[in-house]
């Protein structure tokens, strides 16, 4: 179904052109229409499917039908993301929707001074793009005020369940308008996001284009069984023979992320980092640099699992495997992302065997064991009985050594 199908006013339908936006992927079939009617919507969709269209276009069509002199610090519509880089790539996004409309966009979040962002919010804003921590700020000190806020969006809601925001929300929802349009989107439908909905949705309609907790079907997924103790060692050989480029790399803990950029800087990659002890600017130059091609490897926690559009990332890899199977999905959701193939290798440690198998019932499949030589691993029990039946044809993921591509030169 084409954009152009839609009842959307010239400007949006112009600025939709000039974004090279023809047609419309599944989650912006589905919402776009409820959205642009007022319901309240609770949607299921991976990361990589349209989100930001899918939830954007509606409100900018509802400000085009009820214009109104933009407020300082009133906002009309809000939409609440769990982490920084998120809210700056929705706000860019948002932006280029809104490029031909009398429509103001500002970003707030955390890691920044709060000065300049207090500047745009007073200046007037019509859509504000927020981390939860950094609105109750500006909302303590009285720098914006939610009583006109006809609109919310919860992005990225689940993730947003996970770290701890639950009351945050609340509490900023209970400050916007009694007669409000609210959407939810979530990569995943555990039973305490669907009890979280169930509290801020009224009369919601649901959308769900994939399968629940699934992983896109253009991914790939391989595990390498390893010792902890040598899984820098085997992911610069890995790197070395494959030659891989632009790879993403995650890590449970940010001294995990550090001691693996020191290795790499010793080889000479070129590589970053992206975690929460680095300041927003560094952060923004690491992951512009990657997107440029400047960087090979860059390494993240999970702070960076979410929302990231890297357009044409073939790998990422897990140096651990995530506490919460749910990260997995959210992980490999940057490669493979809008029909394009992708190839997601794990690194997995006998103390993991637990998590491997939560992330296989999670996403319903065997992920692909290799044995690598020169990197046995004695003593693994089941795991190591499950590494060997897999090298029998027929078994596992459809991804091999042999099959994962080669990077770019």
């Amino acid at each position: 179904m084409k954009f152009s199908s839609l009842d959307l006013s010239p400007e949006i339908q112009q600025a939709i052109r000039a974004c090279g936006y023809r047609e419309m992927t599944a989650v912006q079939e589905q919402a776009i229409p409820l959205g642009c009617l007022g319901k309240d919507i609770l949607a299921n969709a991976q990361t990589g499917t349209g989100k930001t269209a899918a939830f954007a276009l509606p409100i900018l069509q509802q400000l085009v039908d009820r214009p109104q002199d933009t407020k300082s610090a009133s906002p009309r519509a809000l939409i609440l993301t769990p982490t920084r880089e998120l809210a700056e790539q929705l706000a860019n996004a948002i932006r280029a929707y809104a490029q031909f409309l009398p429509v103001s966009v500002t970003a707030a979040y955390g890691g920044v001074k709060l000065g300049g962002q207090t500047a745009k919010l007073k200046a007037g804003v019509d859509i504000l793009i927020a981390t939860p921590g950094r609105l109750l700020e500006h909302m303590t000190l009285c720098n914006v005020n939610l009583a006109s806020t006809e609109f919310v969006v919860l992005d990225e809601a689940d993730r947003m369940v996970d770290m701890g925001f639950i009351a945050d929300v609340q509490e900023i929802l209970r400050h916007t308008a009694k007669k409000r349009q609210t959407s939810l989107f979530s990569a995943t439908l555990s039973p305490a996001m669907r009890d979280f909905a169930n509290r801020v949705l009224n009369q919601h309609e649901e959308v769900r284009v994939t399968k629940l907790n699934a992983a896109a079907d253009t991914v790939e997924h391989v595990m390498y069984a390893v010792e902890e103790r040598r899984k820098i060692e085997l992911f610069m050989n890995l790197l070395e023979e494959y030659n891989w480029f632009q790879v993403l790399v995650f890590t449970s803990t940010k001294l995990q992320a550090d001691r693996l950029l020191v290795e790499l800087q010793k080889s000479r990659v070129e590589a970053g980092v992206c975690h929460g002890d680095k300041s927003q600017g560094t952060r923004r130059r690491a992951l512009a640099d990657f997107k440029s091609a400047k960087l090979q490897v860059l390494i993240a926690t999970d702070v960076a699992a979410r929302g990231l559009d890297i357009q044409g990332l073939d790998y990422v890899v897990n140096y651990n495997l995530p506490y919460l199977p749910e990260d997995y999905v959210h992980r490999i959701g940057r490669t493979g992302r809008a029909g394009s193939s992708g190839n997601a290798i794990s690194l997995v440690s006998r103390e993991e065997e637990r998590t491997l198998d939560r992330i296989e019932r999670l996403i319903g499949s065997s992920i692909k064991r290799i044995y690598r030589k020169g990197f046995e691993v004695s003593d693994r029990g089941r795991l190591a009985k499950r590494i060997s039946a897999s090298t029998r044809p027929g078994l596992g993921n459809k991804a091999t050594k042999t099959q994962i591509k080669r990077g770019k030169s």
